[in-house]
């Protein structure tokens, strides 16, 4: 059996969870490395909370930093997102297994068809608390409402 860091895939999964860190992702797998502007340019948002993200992002090990004069680029780093696609490729599996089994189980004895008994009056009958239910009905009234003559 594999195992995982639990540490390590919370900390992916957690800075996975927040829409504006995904998007900072995908910016930075269309191109090799970004300075921090570049990658802040679209979001309408500050620098500081750029950086706030990129720090999760880099706590995480999903990106890497590095800093050429006074430009800092950052780019992705590939093994948390592996460990993290190998888990989840677990769960796919067993998942998998056990709908492939439902379907195998379900498919191989097909469900008896069960026909409903056609109702009739004859074999309908109200239980005595309806019937008497009804019958009271009519003498009663409504609250808030006046007889009608």
């Amino acid at each position: 059996m594999v195992k995982y860091q639990a540490e390590t895939l919370d900390r992916t999964f957690a800075a996975l969870s927040d829409p504006t860190r995904r998007a900072l992702l995908a910016r930075l797998g269309e191109r090799e490395s970004l300075s921090v502007s570049e990658l802040a340019e679209p979001f309408p948002m500050s620098l500081p909370a750029i950086m706030k993200h990129l720090d999760v992002l880099r706590d995480a090990g999903l990106i890497v930093r590095e800093k050429t004069g006074r430009t800092v680029a950052c780019r992705l780093t590939a093994q948390p997102m592996e460990q993290a696609m190998d888990w989840l490729n677990r769960y796919a599996r067993f998942w998998s297994d056990n709908l492939d089994r439902l379907a195998a189980f379900v498919e191989e004895d097909p469900w008896p068809s069960t026909k409903q008994p056609q109702l009739t009056q004859a074999n309908v009958q109200a239980s005595p608390s309806r019937a008497g239910s009804a019958r009271s009905r009519k003498g009663s009234l409504r609250r808030g409402r006046k007889p009608s003559s």
